[in-house]
């Protein structure tokens, strides 16, 4: 957007420069025109004049001193020359001399008319003042021929002059860059400050500066975030106060089924209650993974993946670590400690064993889990982050689950700014790939 605002207001400057000195250029031709139409005219008006007065036989001495490259008068010989229509500086001129003289234009117009002239982008190429031949018919019946030619060109343009140019070109460049940048520095505040949000809904309000336009967008987008956060925190607590008030009927109901005396129709009830209360605290944590209330502090990530797969080894689940970032994050250490045990789980419970590997690219760490599953079909692997969705495969009581795993790790990652990602190894398994950017880290 600031290439093309930056665009817009370098060629309109542009532009309308270029249409004013074109203008002017062309006003000020026009002026010349008329000053050199009303000298020609005073020029020839004094050279008629004169020779007709002087004697026949000074004449001719009279119009070879007298003759100028542009106004010439001269003798005419020969038959008479086709007369043209009348011109308005023929008209003219003929009521500024005195009676007997006559002056009537001839047919055709001098060759010199019709030369191009030096061309510019902003002056006309032709001559467009008076241009024209006429003949001349004194009070003793001499006849004479008046040419009226275009001046001489100037000289032609040199770099120079062009290189005048850049100054301007320049002003005007630096001018369109500062009007850019400040009309687009506060929308880049507001889309930074969009980003912020969409990592953490407490993020500080906008500053409210700038023109009153963009205090005015600044303060809509400080009371939408209010709204968002005030939203997000009355369902979190409301699903929080569910999952919790029915943790202290479950309890007693198990309680009472210890009472029943049909073994089989007992296990199977607290199995299906166990199942429940599962429900309920993965609710509780879905609930938990979108409440951004925990202070954000400095987390070595290296020391965070090897407590967790040590926990993990020590519970008994088959989890490598290997590798090294060697990088620190901004983050909530409960709850990046949360997403990296489900991910983890959730390879151990539905692929056997989980492979951890985590390396340092481009300034980003890249935490890799790969489990020994079948893996996710294509058509599958958008849907499994959607809050109680579980593949058909995984629905049996062995495998257990609510399919509220991914979507609270994912739910936590993107707080952090991180993203998460699946795909199906070449050579079997699932890999789940976490990628934490360089803006949210730092090499230790």
């Amino acid at each position: 957007m600031t290439g093309r605002v930056f665009m817009v207001l370098l060629l309109g400057m542009i532009a309308s420069a270029a249409l004013t000195q074109w203008l002017s250029v062309g006003e000020r031709t026009r002026a010349f025109e008329r000053y050199r139409d009303f000298h020609a005219m005073e020029r020839a008006e004094q050279l008629v004049i004169t020779a007709d007065a002087l004697a026949t036989a000074s004449r001719p001495t009279y119009l070879r001193m007298a003759e100028r490259s542009t106004i010439k008068l001269e003798p005419r010989t020969g038959a008479p020359a086709a007369i043209g229509a009348a011109t308005p500086f023929s008209t003219t001129l003929q009521q500024r001399l005195p009676k007997g003289v006559q002056v009537l234009p001839l047919a055709g117009r001098p060759p010199e008319c019709g030369h191009p002239r030096q061309r510019s982008i902003f002056a006309p190429s032709q001559w467009g003042g008076a241009c024209e031949a006429m003949g001349v018919t004194l009070r003793d019946g001499a006849r004479l021929k008046l040419s009226i030619l275009p001046p001489p060109e100037g000289p032609p343009t040199s770099l120079s002059e062009f290189l005048t140019l850049l100054p301007f070109l320049l002003c005007v460049g630096v001018l369109a860059y500062l009007v850019t940048r400040m009309a687009v520095r506060p929308l880049k505040l507001l889309a930074k400050a969009a980003k912020d949000l969409g990592n953490d809904i407490n993020h500080a309000p906008v500053a409210l500066s700038g023109a009153a336009e963009i205090r005015q967008a600044s303060a809509a987008f400080n009371a939408m975030q209010a709204r968002i956060r005030q939203h997000i925190m009355q369902r979190t607590q409301m699903l929080a106060a569910i999952t919790h008030d029915l943790q202290t009927p479950l309890t007693r109901l198990r309680l009472r089924l210890e009472k029943v005396q049909d073994e089989e129709l007992q296990q199977r009830l607290i199995d299906d209650l166990s199942a429940m209360q599962q429900m309920v605290r993965e609710g509780l944590d879905l609930a938990r993974s979108m409440d951004t209330s925990e202070t954000m502090q400095a987390l070595d990530l290296d020391s965070l993946l090897d407590s967790v797969c040590s926990d993990a080894s020590d519970s008994g689940q088959p989890v490598q670590l290997r590798g090294r970032a060697n990088m620190a994050l901004m983050g909530r250490p409960l709850d990046m400690r949360r997403c990296l045990v489900n991910l983890i789980d959730n390879a151990v419970k539905y692929g056997h064993y989980a492979n951890v590997a985590v390396e340092r690219i481009a300034g980003a760490a890249r935490v890799v889990i790969r489990d020994g599953g079948p893996g996710i079909a294509r058509d599958q692997m958008a849907h499994v982050f959607e809050p109680f969705y579980r593949i058909e495969s995984s629905r049996s009581r062995e495998s257990g689950g609510t399919g509220l795993g991914l979507t609270i790790a994912r739910n936590i990652a993107e707080q952090h700014g991180a993203t998460v990602a699946l795909d199906n190894h070449p050579d079997g398994g699932l890999e789940v790939t976490l990628i934490l950017p360089e803006s949210y880290g730092s090499r230790l």
